[in-house]
């Protein structure tokens, strides 16, 4: 075992308790994304204490810290600054009261990058180069890493060598899980107004009605994933918004969706993205409507491909650190985000190539939480868990925290090893 790797974890005890309360607090005020300006500064204070220069309104509400420690590489540490507009329901006497909570684990994120940047700095003998912590705006709604790069982050702050995250999932706590293929899919998300002609509703003949023309998109739109994708492949096509008219007995000129697409492959996302297109125009022009619709992609995300060199180093100093048995594998995932345009993936960005990619889940389910969860085996106890996004989710931070801190902390220490 590299005794380096663990010098800076060992001294962790005596930061559980402010970065607990720290945690605490960015649970209590959340804020969706683009509107993180609490968040910000909470965490852009933390970090300065902490004694890196640091920065904010890069993209946004976006964070910038950084830590030199004299020659070697430059590693990225990145986490999300942005909450998610959903009521929580978890009952918690910490759990936040409006419309907004952090039900994807960003507070926790936050709380270990700062934690890593305070045991990294008090320890500058066990690491050699820059550390570059970044509390990214605007992640859920896949703006934040783009907005970021096109503020000139690397120009301003530095190009990274690698750029290492972590993201909370349903695994027991204590655990990280890595992936050497695809972690996460790509996406690409769509608004899309069906344009009718509104009429009374006495008289349809009259009147081009949109709402069954975004019905039948609906229903069209189910076939992408059962009938022009691969078995094999992972892909989902999503219709998460779907709005339409005020009145019972009126027709309504236009109808409005919301449509997600993802995919593990950057072929199969192409593909499916083409079809939904096609399919939104060949169902309007079915229905006869007297103009096209509009179709605009909103937002995308590229697939999230860890470096296999950088996770292999990464993995064995985790093994190193928590022992085999807290470190495993994990699968690809129809989740996504946008933290790959940090690397390679946003290039055509950031101008740079060569820079590696590591990321892994982090488990944050409690004992007694796992134990109460029906089923017999690991994948129906997750299965039957509140999953990210659930108004239900919880990270427990005593089983957490300490690894989400120790495994950036280990993680930053092996890619700058002296």
């Amino acid at each position: 075992m590299d005794r380096s790797a663990t010098a800076a974890p060992t001294r962790l005890g005596p930061l559980l308790r402010p970065l607990t309360e720290f945690c605490l607090d960015l649970h209590l005020h959340p804020e969706v994304s683009g509107q993180e300006r609490r968040t910000s500064e909470r965490f852009a204070r933390r970090l300065n204490d902490t004694g890196l220069r640091t920065s904010v309104g890069v993209g946004g509400h976006g964070v910038v810290g950084v830590l030199r420690n004299g020659d070697g590489p430059t590693v990225l540490v990145r986490a999300e600054l942005d909450a998610l507009p959903v009521r929580e329901r978890t009952g918690l006497p910490y759990a936040s009261r409006g419309d907004a909570a952090h039900v994807c684990g960003h507070d926790l994120h936050l709380t270990a990058a700062a934690g890593a940047a305070s045991l990294l700095a008090g320890s500058p003998e066990s690491w050699r180069g820059t550390l570059i912590v970044v509390g990214q705006p605007a992640e859920e709604t896949l703006e934040g890493a783009r907005a970021m790069l096109r503020d000139g982050l690397y120009e301003r702050f530095g190009r990274p060598d690698h750029v290492v995250a972590q993201h909370a999932a349903p695994l027991p706590g204590g655990m990280v899980a890595h992936g050497y293929g695809p972690v996460t899919a790509g996406s690409v998300t769509f608004r899309i107004v069906v344009h009718g002609r509104g009429g009374h509703a006495g008289a349809p003949h009259l009147a081009v009605d949109p709402v069954v023309t975004a019905a039948h998109v609906v229903t069209r739109l189910q076939t992408v994933v059962a009938r022009e994708a691969a078995p094999a492949e992972q892909v989902a096509v999503t219709v998460g918004l779907l709005r339409a008219g005020e009145r019972a007995n009126i027709v309504p000129d236009r109808a409005e969706l919301g449509v997600t697409v993802r995919a593990v492959g950057e072929a199969s996302l192409a593909r499916a993205a083409a079809a939904v297109e096609r399919i939104v125009r060949a169902e309007c022009a079915a229905s006869g409507c007297p103009r096209e619709p509009e179709i605009v992609r909103t937002s995308g995300s590229p697939v999230t491909h860890p470096d296999p060199g950088a996770t292999a180093a990464v993995r064995e100093a985790h093994i190193a650190q928590f022992g085999p048995e807290r470190v495993t594998m994990w699968p690809p995932s129809l989740a996504t985000e946008d933290v790959a345009l940090f690397g390679d993936a946003g290039r055509e960005l950031h101008g740079v190539e060569g820079i590696a990619l590591v990321y892994w889940m982090l488990g944050t389910v409690g004992p007694a939480a796992w134990s109460r969860a029906p089923g017999a085996s690991a994948a129906e106890k997750l299965a039957a868990l509140p999953a990210n996004h659930s108004p239900e989710f919880a990270p427990d931070l005593r089983a957490s925290l300490p690894t989400a801190v120790a495994a950036l902390t280990t993680a930053v220490t092996r890619l700058t090893r002296p």
